[in-house]
């Protein structure tokens, strides 16, 4: 959002704090149809997909004559949750009547737009009668796929994520007594899984950094003295931090699934975790081979979907 409003002119901003998305998805509306202004000048609303569009725009009707685009960074038919039970049938059922009620819905992704379009029909099965049909083919045809917007920074060389395979794979390069050194980063929330607990005790000779950095410079400088990043993601509607670590040289390993093989050349993916660890087995006995190398991503795409007619 910070980067269209840097590059688009006159846009009013409305959000809520990132935090108790579970609330968002149900009140946010209300809250909006209070505090979005009443402008004549307005020509474009864009929305996050977390947003219930139908609700917004019956409350406003001012805002439903606008050009209204929804933008999905993940989508709840298929985001992973521990037993299907366990899925609230509100979440995904707000973000199709979105869809249906929008004048574009915008995917970050391929994988983001196939899974959910894919998913619609089985998803509204669950409805026990009077069920409705086809809408798949009446949302695909406003569909389109806009990769994550990201300015890189100049640089030089200065529960979902699955760490238990990351972490394994390393402590096995640690017990064949190969050279690497290792920085984790990222927030600390309270649920942190047991895995991190063991894998800092067991790998604490080879660990560099550890957690949360104090900025994004400091986050850029690691990356830019790093050789290789990893994913072991079991879900990825996009994966923005790959991309970021790739600008910075390192050398990317991918799951051979999700979004991945949309961004990244074979040559980055793996299918199995054995495959995984011979490649960061070689990697560790031949560093050069990753500094050396120049990495094959390019995803370049303009804003012009996003005009007005």
């Amino acid at each position: 959002i910070e980067l269209l409003k840097e590059n688009i002119a006159d846009v009013s901003v409305f959000t809520l704090p990132a935090k108790k998305w579970h609330w968002r998805a149900r009140t946010a509306a209300l809250h909006f149809s209070q505090n979005i202004p009443i402008c004549h000048s307005y020509r474009v609303l864009f929305s996050s997909s977390v947003l219930n569009l139908c609700e917004l725009v019956a409350l406003r009707p001012d805002l439903s004559r606008l050009k209204k685009v929804l933008y999905f960074h993940e989508n709840q038919l298929v985001y992973p949750v521990r037993k299907d039970q366990d899925r609230d049938f509100q979440y995904g059922y707000n973000q199709v009547l979105s869809c249906l009620v929008s004048d574009v819905v915008v995917f970050n992704s391929t994988f983001n737009m196939e899974s959910f379009l894919s998913s619609i029909s089985s998803f509204m099965k669950k409805i026990p009668d009077h069920r409705p049909k086809d809408l798949d083919l009446l949302i695909r045809p406003k569909c389109m796929v806009l990769y994550y917007p990201l300015q890189f920074p100049d640089v030089s060389r200065e529960h979902d994520k699955h760490p238990e395979l990351f972490f394994s794979t390393l402590i096995k390069l640690k017990d064949r007594k190969l050279n690497f050194q290792l920085s984790v980063l990222g927030e600390t929330f309270t649920d942190v899984p047991e895995i991190f607990c063991e894998a800092r005790r067991q790998l604490d000779a080879h660990i560099l950094n550890w957690g949360y950095l104090s900025g994004k410079e400091e986050y850029l400088r690691v990356l830019c003295e790093a050789d290789v990043v990893v994913s072991t993601a079991k879900h990825e509607f996009f994966g923005v931090a790959m991309l970021e670590a790739v600008h910075c040289g390192c050398y990317p390993l991918c799951p051979k699934a999700l979004v991945y093989p949309e961004i990244f050349p074979a040559e980055y993916l793996y299918s199995t975790p054995e495959q995984l660890c011979k490649r960061l087995q070689g990697l560790c006995r031949r560093p050069d081979v990753a500094r050396r190398h120049v990495v094959k991503v390019t995803n370049r795409q303009k804003l012009e979907p996003f005009e007005s007619e």
